[in-house]
């Protein structure tokens, strides 16, 4: 009995022997197709895009307006009988204030007046400030604008003159007319309406009509910025303008905004917007200053990256079901964009790469 019994557990054995080496042949001849891994169904692809991709300095700014001037009181003195409103707009024409009832005119230029112009003064760079003026207000058809106070240029201010409703001489005393550069914001009073003031005092202060950010560089950022660099604004409200570096001063400053003094490179930005915002002045802003551009790279949003050991990045690109790791080398990232530079081997142009929900 006992050997009948182990001749049926061996050909159990046997059997299953047979069983076993059968599925081990049918394996060889009909393998199992691997499974895809399929994409998470949380997980969202976006397609890696060919594109400018941009570095950017983020610093807080002022908002305000560009330039400061001052209007003051040339010649004669009297008492202050009218000043514009603050807020106010001024162009060539308008009255910058009054004294005394005379009312003094703003023309543009960049030469102060200095004396009093009237036919047979010898020509000068006031002369021809004044004559650009009249020929520009409509005064001056027949007049040559150069720096000699001709018969002509005589004339034209008499035309000025009278459609000013200014008495009528030919000749501009000191102290009518205000010479600004352009176009002028009144920012503040710097006499009262009644005051008694003397010749130097300041009367009014104005600012420049466009709007432009203030901003004070470190030192060590300041090297990287340049004149035309490209800006974007946020502003209060969290709406974004557009706008470019026009100054990069050159010489240091002592800033004490936070509470002690530091060495810092005042930069100036003007806003590109055809409309600027209004009523923010010396507002807060926070400013990006693209400092350094890569033009036409791959570029991935960044919370594509996939942080591997050693400081590597991995995207993870989604293909017809499957998925696979891409190594990546990273370049600039451009924080307003939400993108990143990015090249490696195998990566192209449209693949599909997974981002995980923020």
């Amino acid at each position: 009995m006992g050997r009948a019994l182990t001749r049926g557990v061996v050909a159990v054995v046997g059997v299953s022997g047979v069983v076993i080496a059968g599925v081990a042949w049918a394996g060889r001849q009909s393998p199992v197709p691997a499974q895809p891994t399929p994409t998470p169904a949380a997980v969202e692809t976006t397609p890696v895009t060919r594109t400018d991709v941009a570095q950017r300095e983020r610093v807080t700014g002022t908002l305000g307006f560009e330039g400061t001037h001052t209007a003051s009181v040339v010649g004669e003195g009297g008492v202050v009988t009218s000043l514009p409103a603050v807020g106010a707009t001024l162009t060539r024409g308008d009255t910058v204030y009054e004294l005394s009832g005379r009312r003094v005119k703003l023309m543009y230029g960049k030469r102060p007046a200095w004396r009093t112009l009237s036919w047979g003064v010898t020509g000068g760079l006031d002369v021809l400030q004044l004559e650009r003026n009249l020929k520009a207000m409509g005064h001056g058809d027949d007049l040559t604008v150069d720096r000699r106070f001709s018969e002509a240029t005589y004339w034209a201010v008499r035309r000025w003159q009278d459609a000013a409703n200014l008495p009528v001489t030919g000749r501009v005393e000191l102290g009518q007319v205000a010479f600004l550069p352009g176009p002028m914001r009144v920012a503040a009073h710097l006499a009262d309406a009644g005051a008694p003031v003397g010749n130097g005092v300041k009367v009014v202060r104005f600012t420049g009509t466009a709007r432009v950010i203030n901003v004070d560089l470190q030192p060590t950022v300041a090297p990287r910025i340049k004149v035309g660099d490209r800006v974007s604004v946020t502003l209060p409200d969290g709406k974004r303008e557009n706008g470019r570096v026009t100054r990069v001063s050159r010489v240091a400053v002592t800033s004490t905004a936070q509470g002690s003094a530091t060495s810092v490179i005042p930069v100036t930005v003007k806003l590109t917007t055809k409309k600027p915002p209004q009523g923010l002045d010396q507002a807060q802003v926070q400013v990006a200053i693209t400092s350094q551009v890569h033009r036409k790279v791959l570029a991935v949003p960044i919370p594509s990256l996939v942080a591997r050991a050693g400081g590597t990045y991995e995207v993870v690109v989604a293909e017809g079901g499957s998925r696979r790791n891409i190594q990546v080398t990273t370049g600039l990232f451009d924080e307003i964009t939400g993108l990143v530079e990015v090249s490696g081997p195998g990566l192209a142009e449209g693949m599909a790469v997974e981002v995980p929900p923020q």
